[in-house]
């Protein structure tokens, strides 16, 4: 007889991981993308190096960006540490000082999933027996926390400023290799949107979206965020 081989669900693994670059990446190749072209618009009638004039101000807000973005995962990443920490603090607290409660919690959780009032009376009596245990039982089952990566902060704030970092440089690329503003932008258009099609592309796929639909949504995006960057450069410089 032979053995039912064993189910394997696929789960995406390392999701924060994920997260932190996708919002790096798609500030990254957005912001800089429709700076630049704003700023093709705004100088082409200047009488100075343009390209020069749009690498520096696109490194610029590449370097400000990248240390924002950053920062704000950081302390996202800080706040729910915190969070955890100051309800595993309240939970000890609880089962300390109001054990009887507590107990009250567990066995109305015990109830919802169906146990009958002998088993409840013993799966709690049991679990009562081990503070640490019950006190991550309530904190998972309770209140539907797990407690977090102690340095889930500073990976946080790696990920997300060196993937912007990353996306940032490819819009802003072509400029380092011709003298024409013009021409940069024709192929900064070129080699971002076909980065952003790939990026959500591939974005979607490992979130089980529509791949193809998805990449076309954040081409598309950013396409308006440039076009509308470089329209609004030029209606203002015309002034």
């Amino acid at each position: 007889m032979h053995e039912p081989h064993a189910h394997e669900e696929p789960h995406l693994q390392s999701s924060d991981v994920l997260r932190d670059i996708v919002i790096g990446m798609s500030d990254g190749l957005t912001v800089p993308f429709a700076l630049a072209a704003g700023m093709v618009s705004a100088v082409k009638n200047v009488e100075i190096n343009q390209t020069q004039l749009i690498i520096l101000a696109g490194i610029a807000e590449i370097a400000a960006g990248s240390i924002a973005m950053g920062l704000g995962g950081y302390l996202a990443g800080k706040t729910e540490s915190d969070h955890y920490n100051s309800e595993l603090k309240r939970e000890y607290y609880e089962v300390e000082h109001l054990p009887e409660v507590e107990k009250a919690e567990v066995k109305l959780l015990f109830k919802e999933w169906g146990m009958s009032e002998e088993l409840q009376e013993k799966a709690v009596n049991e679990l009562s027996k081990d503070k640490d245990r019950w006190v991550s039982f309530m904190m998972r089952h309770e209140l539907g926390l797990t407690e977090p990566d102690p340095s889930r902060a500073r990976k946080s704030a790696f990920n997300i400023g060196f993937s912007y970092i990353v996306g940032g440089l490819i819009p802003l690329s072509p400029y380092f290799f011709v003298h024409d503003a013009l021409e940069g932008l024709k192929l900064s258009v070129i080699i971002t949107l076909a980065c952003l099609f790939i990026f959500g592309y591939f974005k979607s796929k490992l979130t089980g979206v529509n791949a193809w639909s998805g990449g076309l949504k954040v081409m598309l995006i950013g396409a308006a965020a440039a076009a509308t960057a470089f329209f609004i450069a030029k209606f203002v410089s015309a002034k």
